[in-house]
């Protein structure tokens, strides 16, 4: 089963659902398209999950297509998967700024992700024989992505001011 969810955002991100619609027929493929308008067709689709819902289905996914959104990277390495992710983008209206496309970048060079930045690619990342799963998201991934949050988002240094 694929596994494709555009997070909780309220903005529509229509490049990822098209993007999942294009692997129809490749196996049981689950769309949760949120706010986004496109609904394609042989596919599964839903508007939102409950959590425990769709950690279940991310769990069960053979691959996990994403949004770049540190909650939804997350779950995917918490259920052993490496995310193939689409970030979103200010250009397209998905984003008020390009943060996810940084985000997925960086952690991408970490081993934790895969990027896809056009969503042609999507069909040839899914069958890509690189490792689709991490033996569980064990203390060394969580530094790693502690280390790629402090990077991105400019976090380093602020606990020690924030405790002096």
């Amino acid at each position: 089963m694929i596994v494709v969810t555009t997070g909780t955002n309220e903005t529509p991100f229509d490049r990822l659902v098209t993007a999942g619609g294009m692997l129809a027929g490749e196996e049981r493929v689950v769309i949760q398209h949120g706010s986004s308008r496109l609904r394609p067709s042989g596919v599964e689709l839903v508007d939102f999950l409950a959590f425990d819902e769709l950690a279940e289905l991310v769990a069960e996914a053979r691959v996990v297509v994403t949004h770049a959104g540190v909650g939804s990277v997350m779950l995917a390495l918490s259920r052993g998967k490496v995310p193939i992710v689409l970030p979103r983008l200010a250009a397209f209206g998905e984003a008020v700024d390009d943060h996810q496309a940084t985000f997925g970048r960086r952690i991408a060079m970490a081993g934790l992700v895969c990027v896809v930045e056009d969503p042609g690619s999507l069909i040839a990342a899914v069958h890509d024989p690189a490792p689709a799963a991490v033996a569980g998201f064990g203390e060394g991934h969580r530094g790693a992505l502690h280390v790629e949050l402090e990077e991105v988002i400019g976090t380093r240094g602020m606990r020690a001011t924030a405790t002096a």
